[in-house]
């Protein structure tokens, strides 16, 4: 199946999730390993950058978090990211530097690489977001079917079984996602894709592209 292994989705930006991804072949995979790797990493990060505000709780100095945010752990917050007002962040979240997670957004079980903005209203779990990623407003990641089955990703005729009852969505580096939308479990986008607001998407949708609807993708030119 093509487009969704981590080389494919992802450029190596040096981030903090560097080592937990290159672990893995396809980005869920990872999803499993979020809570140890960030008790791992936790302790030995740069003490003069990062301060340990609770159990498994690390905040880079850097950082600006609004006092009404609530924060759980085992998290990272990386340098310069901003958390606003009322964001519920509730565990299992690694988090990188230059990220905004905004007013009234939920993470849960996730990791935003780097450079990431979920800044309105966003509910995003068992997710991985890829550099430069953006969500708009109101649009949220899926992560448990109706039917409470496994996940399985698909391609067309192509069908990848995940193990997992729970996977939200994987975002490739610079994914725009459009205001309102949906993001079906086992959604994984390819890197540079536009998302248009008030989709509802599902599958692997290729990089380089701009979603309308099922099947309507245009390529980017």
């Amino acid at each position: 199946m093509k487009g969704i292994t981590v080389k494919e989705l992802f450029g190596d930006c040096g981030s903090l999730a560097s080592e937990l991804l290159e672990s893995v072949t396809y980005p869920f995979e990872a999803l499993g390993k979020i809570s140890e790797y960030i008790k791992k990493i936790g302790p030995s990060l740069d003490k003069s950058v990062y301060e340990q505000k609770g159990e498994n709780i690390w905040i880079a100095r850097s950082a600006k978090v609004a006092p009404s945010a609530s924060i759980k752990g085992p998290c990272i917050i990386g340098e310069r990211t901003e958390v606003r007002h009322c964001a519920f962040i509730r565990g299992n979240a690694l988090v990188g530097n230059d990220c905004v997670v905004g007013n009234s957004t939920e993470l849960k079980n996730v990791v935003l690489i780097g450079t990431v903005q979920v800044p309105h209203y966003n509910y995003v779990g068992d997710s991985i977001l890829g550099f430069h990623s953006h969500m708009g407003a109101g649009s949220i990641t899926s992560n448990v079917k109706s039917d409470k089955t496994l996940v399985v990703i698909k391609s067309g005729d192509e069908k990848l079984p995940t193990g997992l009852k729970k996977m939200g969505a994987i975002l490739g580096d610079y994914v725009e996602v459009g205001c309102g939308s949906v993001l079906n479990p086992g959604t994984i986008i390819g890197k540079n894709t536009n998302i248009y607001p008030l989709s509802m998407v599902r599958g692997v949708i290729p990089e380089n592209s701009i979603y309308k609807k099922h099947c309507e993708i245009a390529e980017k030119r």
